[in-house]
């Protein structure tokens, strides 16, 4: 017998996500959790044509015009740059993400300071030359090697990864600046310690963490300008967005030595090509986007979009929307009600 809801799952790898938790609570509301592949259009847009509650991280403007029953696009990540937000807030559908205070805020704020602490104590050529017996040149390349304590940590976006970082940096004797121009209210950065600034004063710091959505102002904010005013003893940390960073103005600056190097989770085009500069470098630790993973933060997203697709479709609003300002779809009008 049919459920009076239809909850769809789109994945790149069928299987992989679904749990007995997860029908079993969504049977209890009468919706049922369809999973399907992304790869196959026709058969994507025949399945989502009656989708109440879409759970994808993807959701392009031909996906959100396909579906007109839609109330809700819900990812289980903290970004949200791959779905049309200005096509579903055109189409009056709630666009819900998973921020990092829910599951990541801790696993990715550690990362970034694992990455700031490998770049400064150069963690990746010792090992490397340890590894292969060659210890006279190992303790040849720890110069120059700047230190940790009394040095400045700028870090862009503020938000509750930020923030974080910013706390777990002051135990490393690490002074903390910050710029975010969505944060007016500079007693909330002082009170995790950090002194806001411009972003010009912010790039001159001696570590440069980065921490901010990817949205129009803050694509490719990190480019040739950018670099130009960071020092060359500086190293770049980016456990956002790879396009927060224009990747070919990065590359430059470390062929350059303008900058002394860089840790890096994301990347512009992922999966990172082995023929990058980047994967060159001895001086940058580039590693695959898994700054947000443990096996137990890893659990709570898929518990999070239930959640959300549950108060969706009992009428109730969802706890984390990124476009408010909508008319939300009348849940009974597509019912045929």
């Amino acid at each position: 017998m049919s459920k009076t809801y239809k909850v769809v799952k789109l994945s790149r790898i069928l299987g992989s996500a679904i749990t007995s938790w997860q029908r079993e609570e969504l049977a209890k509301i009468d919706a049922e959790l369809i999973e399907i592949s992304d790869a196959n259009k026709s058969e994507l847009v025949e399945t989502i044509k009656d989708a109440h509650v879409i759970l994808s991280g993807a959701a392009p403007r031909w996906i959100i015009e396909a579906a007109p029953k839609c109330i809700a696009i819900i990812t289980g990540n903290v970004g949200f740059d791959g779905i049309d937000v200005a096509a579903a807030t055109e189409n009056n559908i709630f666009v819900v993400n998973n921020p990092s205070f829910e599951w990541c805020v801790e696993e990715v704020s550690n990362h970034a300071i694992t990455l700031l602490l490998a770049c400064a104590k150069k963690v990746k050529i010792l090992d490397h030359l340890v590894s292969q017996g060659r210890w006279t040149e190992a303790k040849q390349a720890q110069t120059p090697m700047g230190s940790v304590y009394g040095q400045t940590l700028g870090i862009i976006g503020c938000g509750a990864i930020g923030r974080m970082v910013a706390r777990k940096a002051k135990c490393f004797g690490l002074n903390v600046i910050g710029y975010d121009p969505y944060m007016p209210e500079s007693y909330i950065a002082r009170e995790n310690g950090i002194s806001l600034m411009r972003l010009g004063l912010t790039l001159k710091a001696d570590y440069v963490s980065l921490h901010p959505d990817l949205n129009e102002k803050s694509f490719h904010l990190i480019d040739d300008g950018a670099f130009e005013q960071m020092k060359p003893s500086a190293y770049l940390i980016n456990t956002a967005r790879g396009k927060v960073v224009d990747e070919a103005a990065l590359i430059r600056a470390l062929k350059e030595n303008r900058i002394a190097g860089a840790g890096l989770d994301v990347f512009e085009d992922e999966p990172l090509s082995k023929n990058s500069p980047l994967t060159k470098m001895e001086n940058v630790i580039v590693l695959p986007h898994s700054a947000s993973y443990s096996d137990e933060s890893f659990k709570r997203p898929p518990v999070n979009s239930i959640r959300e697709a549950c108060r969706i479709l009992t009428g109730k609003l969802p706890l984390n929307v990124v476009n408010k300002l909508i008319s939300p779809r009348n849940l009974a009008a597509t019912m045929g009600r």
